[in-house]
């Protein structure tokens, strides 16, 4: 089965998508079904077959961008019928999915020629990414890396407050935020460490993180008479002064702040088609752990410190099954 992704496709996606054209191959008529009717409504050109024997019979008829094809099935299976797709048309991408392991019928399957394994079940925005990937080294663009806009987390992706509320209303995003991502799952685990502050314009004009919180709490108790002396510090007669409650106390005065009062100003942008090493570049040399990505004058997502190294996980992956 696929994870949710929606049946709808994104009008951005779909124009890229038109032209590739995809071969569905399961022995279950579900998920066969089901997945072609999600792919064509992104765009993408779908004909389905219901064993190894017909995706070969229909390789043999037509060319095929990209194959996605489930490894275990009666007859021929997935490596059977990948070995002879490669035989017709060895320029065809073949992605395999599988629920039984990845282990020696991966290792098989790269052996012939795999483009990827996907295990089931698969979320539908990975394997249409999976898909133009594959069809693309098929026409020979894309060796060429993935880019920024590919990373990135789009703006939709962050919870958002405007400058002029208050600091409780910022803590009450977050708190909010945090039953999201447990609904949604660890996927979503690191979107509710932050909120961008926008103006009325629905500009972005800073973020919030828990380090501004508590860096202003210490900013303020720094500024309290008295902070930092000690004991010995102080008249001899005097009874030293009592931090007791000082922490609730601070906490309430920056409740009834101002967010535009604490937040960290907007993070640097960079381009959405910048290549990952430029990315790197821009986070290491004005050290910061997020950057806004931006497509023309528009802002259209944010592209984190993490995002990058997920990028690097799913690399050095791809290396290891080989």
């Amino acid at each position: 089965m696929l994870t949710p992704g929606g049946l709808g496709g994104k009008g951005n996606e779909m124009g890229k998508d038109r032209g590739i054209n995809v071969l569905i191959v399961d022995d279950e008529e579900r998920f066969r079904q089901t997945t072609a009717v999600i792919l064509k409504n992104r765009g993408f050109e779908v004909k389905a077959a219901a064993s190894g024997e017909e995706a070969v019979a229909e390789m043999a008829r037509q060319d095929i961008d990209v194959v996605v094809m489930d490894l275990k099935m009666p007859g021929m299976d997935g490596n059977q019928a990948l070995a002879e797709i490669k035989r017709i048309r060895p320029e065809t991408e073949v992605i395999m999915l599988t629920a039984y392991g990845t282990t020696d019928s991966a290792r098989q399957g790269l052996i012939e020629g795999m483009y990827d394994c996907l295990a089931k079940p698969c979320a539908i925005e990975v394997l249409a990414q999976k898909i133009r990937d594959a069809s693309a080294r098929k026409n020979a663009l894309s060796e060429a890396e993935r880019r920024v806009r590919d990373v990135m987390l789009p703006l939709t992706s962050f919870s958002t407050i405007r400058e002029d509320r208050t600091v409780a209303e910022a803590i009450e995003v977050i708190l909010q935020s945090f039953v999201l991502a447990m609904t949604a799952g660890a996927a979503q685990e690191t979107v509710h460490r932050s909120i961008l502050v926008m103006d009325n314009n629905g500009r972005v004009q800073g973020v919030i993180t828990f380090t501004e919180l508590l860096q202003h709490l210490q900013q303020t108790n720094n500024t309290m008479p008295g902070a930092g002396e000690s004991a010995a510090d102080q008249p001899a007669l005097q009874k030293p002064r009592r931090l007791s409650g000082m922490f609730t106390i601070l906490v309430r005065d920056l409740a009834g702040k101002r967010v535009k009062e604490i937040m960290a100003t907007a993070p640097p942008t960079i381009a959405a088609d910048a290549d990952l090493m430029e990315a790197v570049g821009r986070l290491i040399s004005l050290n910061v752990r997020r950057l806004l990505v931006t497509d023309g004058d528009a802002i259209v997502g944010v592209l984190r410190e993490q995002d990058i190294f997920f990028e690097v996980a799913n690399i050095v992956k791809q290396i290891t099954i080989q």
